[in-house]
């Protein structure tokens, strides 16, 4: 699989991107952009649900999303680190699709893969820019890619945003692709044991995180991002 996408989401679990960016990628598959997901893990250290069952509910999501296509890189989920094995596996991803924008996890948070997550793909990004680290992707040499922008979400625990994305005529397809994910939020009928997002007040708080970001716009709902280094602008009259 070496589509080549304009913007490339690359996140610790299945359901960290509806959790957190959903809206965003919704909103720029409108303006024609195209969208690739692919997750670090399978989420197998998950306290609900399987890898089966989150596979199948990520293909759901995926629907929902229109993204151009989903994978999982196999790595180990709660073990993972920023080691050569592991930066190499996302610098093939990288230059596979060749995003401008890499959209992944927050750059600290509740969850501790999110930030060693969020670091590893940061990371990659610029080693996948080095001519002379050698990688195959289905049996051919890849050329060095490095994406213009590498944006972090804001998950679980609030982080000034550097950007904001208005997300609010998007906000009930991103709450259909969370819903697929039933497996992880809270379902009366479960048997299953509770955790922090399956709790009846973790999609109430989505919302209310969403509408804390929208209030930062003057909008309903919003989703917001920081970066590393600053992001350049060719138009101060787009600046929202």
């Amino acid at each position: 699989m070496s589509t080549v996408v304009d913007i490339l989401c690359i996140t610790a679990h299945p359901d960290d991107v509806e959790i957190s960016m959903a809206g965003t990628v919704l909103h720029h598959r409108v303006l024609g952009h195209t969208v690739g997901l692919v997750e670090l893990t399978a989420g197998e250290l998950g306290t609900r649900g399987t890898p089966a069952i989150r596979k199948q509910e990520a293909d759901a999501a995926l629907k929902v999303l229109d993204a151009s296509f989903r994978y999982q890189l196999g790595l180990a989920d709660g073990f993972f680190r920023a080691d050569q094995e592991s930066l190499l596996a996302v610098v093939r991803s990288v230059r596979a699709h060749r995003p401008k924008v890499v959209l992944t996890n927050a750059i600290r948070d509740r969850h501790p893969d999110h930030g060693r997550g969020a670091a590893l793909v940061a990371e990659a990004c610029f080693l996948s820019g080095l001519r002379r680290i050698a990688t195959e992707w289905e049996g051919r040499a890849q050329e060095p890619w490095r994406p213009t922008t590498v944006l972090h979400a804001i998950q679980d625990r609030y982080i000034d945003p550097d950007l904001v994305i208005d997300i609010t005529p998007h906000w009930a397809k991103k709450a259909e692709a969370l819903r697929c994910f039933k497996s992880q939020f809270y379902d009366p009928n479960s048997t299953e044991p509770t955790s922090p997002i399956a709790n009846p007040d973790f999609l109430p708080f989505l919302e209310a995180r969403a509408r804390e970001m929208g209030r930062l716009l003057g909008v309903t709902y919003g989703e917001g991002f920081t970066t590393v280094r600053p992001t350049g602008i060719t138009d101060l009259l787009q600046l929202g």
